[in-house]
């Protein structure tokens, strides 16, 4: 059985704690997409933990995860992250975790790329998280990259590594004029925080490829949604990576497997992180009291997140791209201090109705048809079963659910793992 659970929005949909929730049945979790620019933070009985890199699967003891080739892996940040887990009382060893060693390595000269471009742009720029992560592909789809699997050949590695920098230098130096990278500063970061990683490095799409002949249950988790996603999303606003379900066995390393099953996450409110058309955006009180209600701060970067009432455009347009054969609806339990709810029903462009996702200036220049619903104004973070909720709530789910046309299945009213119904 292979499962995908996606974004169906910008992403921070909730997809960790989800992963983390149905994973109990799963015997792989894989991340196959994205690096640390996004986070997924997972409330269990041990604690509160925020991943960027590992795959939610990791806080359960029975699953082997996997970080798949479509991802790119920041060595620093990820020993950091290891380390972390391991203070938390996580046990990580080559059992349980397995990297691809076709994955792309985020360098710090990723790093210092993407916040001279960013400085760069000014009041142009798209909005990111200054992590590497747009270089980095950028130089992987232009075959400068380093992978994973070239820490284990380090001789040639130094040897590649000294045509790359020479190249990366033209840029860096000459065209943005900061410092020149220094060979010998990456080749001993390589070291550092590559050298404790090394045993983890393993060809993982042989390994998929064995567990899914073998009819083993494996999970693909996404980072970000589908309107962040390179070809679908809201270009350039997106990620540079495919943040769709039907890049899952590519990211993954199988790509003549298909996937039985597709999970689409998405809030109970619409939420955004950096720039770009945001169409059913809050602005003033109305915005700060949702924010702060849902505590929307990125789990990566700690930027507070825009928010809005839930977008129908935006997330029928989700569930199309996404293939979504089933949703979870997450923080329902967030509007609970609402007496009315708003809910984005259309946009509006020179006085036209747009019912369906527009792209490029045409989304720019929308703006969100609001109608509210009831609200049920008491706390449901204790119910357990769908007839429990008052009836508002009821009505609310059902509404989003054919409003998206797809069956709302899981309903999250709480952070903790067990805080959800299933309907």
């Amino acid at each position: 059985m292979l499962t995908a659970i996606v974004g169906i929005n910008w992403g921070d949909e909730g997809k960790g704690r989800m992963v983390d929730l149905l994973s109990e049945n799963e015997d792989i979790v894989v991340r196959y997409q994205g690096g640390n620019n996004a986070g997924h933070t997972v409330v269990n009985p041990r604690g509160k933990f925020i991943l960027n890199l590992l795959p939610s699967g990791i806080l359960r003891p029975n699953v082997v995860n996997v970080m798949g080739n479509g991802m790119v892996i920041d060595l620093e940040h990820l020993c950091h992250e290891l380390e972390r887990l391991r203070e938390g009382g996580v046990a990580i060893t080559p059992d349980n975790l397995k990297i691809s060693d076709k994955a792309v390595i985020c360098l710090p000269y990723h790093v210092l790329q993407d916040g001279l471009e960013e400085d760069r742009l000014g009041d142009a720029k798209y909005g990111s998280t200054r992590r590497g992560i747009a270089p980095v592909y950028g130089d992987k789809y232009l075959k400068k990259a380093i992978r994973m699997g070239d820490l284990l050949y380090p001789d040639q590695l130094e040897h590649r590594l000294e045509h790359v920098i020479d190249w990366k230098n033209l840029m860096i130096h000459k065209a943005y004029g900061a410092q020149e990278i220094q060979m010998d500063q990456v080749i001993a970061w390589l070291r550092k925080f590559g050298d404790p990683i090394r045993e983890y490095i393993c060809d993982t799409g042989r390994y998929l490829a064995e567990a899914a002949d073998e009819d083993r249950r494996i999970m693909f988790e996404a980072q970000l949604g589908a309107l962040r996603d390179i070809d679908m999303g809201i270009y350039p606003y997106t990620s540079s990576s495919s943040t769709i379900a039907a890049y899952a066995p590519i990211g993954a390393g199988i790509p003549g497997y298909q996937l039985d099953q597709v999970i689409g996450i998405m809030k109970a409110y619409s939420t955004c992180v950096g720039e770009g058309p945001f169409t059913a955006e809050m602005s003033g009180e109305e915005a700060e009291e949702l924010r702060k209600a849902g505590g929307e701060y990125g789990a990566a970067t700690g930027r507070p997140r825009r928010v809005g009432g839930f977008d129908v455009v935006a997330s029928r347009y989700g569930v199309e791209m996404q293939g979504a054969d089933e949703l979870a609806l997450t923080k329902l339990d967030v509007l609970s201090y609402l007496d009315q709810i708003p809910v984005c029903v259309a946009y509006e462009r020179n006085g036209e109705r747009i019912d369906r996702f527009p792209v490029g200036y045409e989304l720019e220049q929308a703006k969100p048809i609001y109608e509210y619903l009831p609200g049920w104004n008491c706390d449901i973070s204790g119910c357990r079963e769908f007839i429990e909720l008052p009836k508002a709530a009821q009505d609310y789910v059902n509404y989003l659910e054919q409003a998206v046309g797809c069956p709302i299945t899981y309903i999250s009213v709480g952070a903790q793992r067990d805080a959800y119904i299933m309907k």
